[in-house]
């Protein structure tokens, strides 16, 4: 699957700022509001646009996801990671029983609108 920096089609170095840009670009471009004619499609990476920007602009977030992709954002991941100087290491347990839950791609779009004084 696709990784949020490519959803967003940003680097990985990108700002804040960057990611917001494109973030606003690519959700007024894929909203399905917008794309009546090819509906399921338009959701589908509307749904895609949202989860990677509810992920990169947060720095924790995006840490994890940086670290172990998608699989640390969930509770199903393992609990060693790579680390060149020792093979395997731990990661410290408060930070592998965080769960992250997805929200509403339609509602993180209205929050993110509204900060431009667009509520509808």
């Amino acid at each position: 699957m696709t990784d949020f920096y490519e959803i967003l089609e940003v680097n990985k170095t990108a700002t804040d700022d960057e990611i917001k840009k494109s973030y606003r670009r690519l959700a007024l471009k894929w909203h399905p509001d917008k794309n009546l004619s090819n509906k399921t499609q338009a959701e589908e990476k509307f749904k895609l646009i949202s989860e990677a920007y509810e992920v990169l602009p947060d720095k924790d977030k995006r840490r994890r996801y940086d670290q172990l992709g998608r699989a640390g954002l969930s509770n199903g991941h393992s609990n060693g990671g790579y680390s060149s100087s020792n093979g395997y290491s731990r990661f410290s347990e408060d930070f592998l029983n965080r769960t992250f839950h997805f929200h509403n791609p339609f509602d993180i779009f209205e929050q993110f609108m509204s900060h431009f004084g667009m509520d509808d």
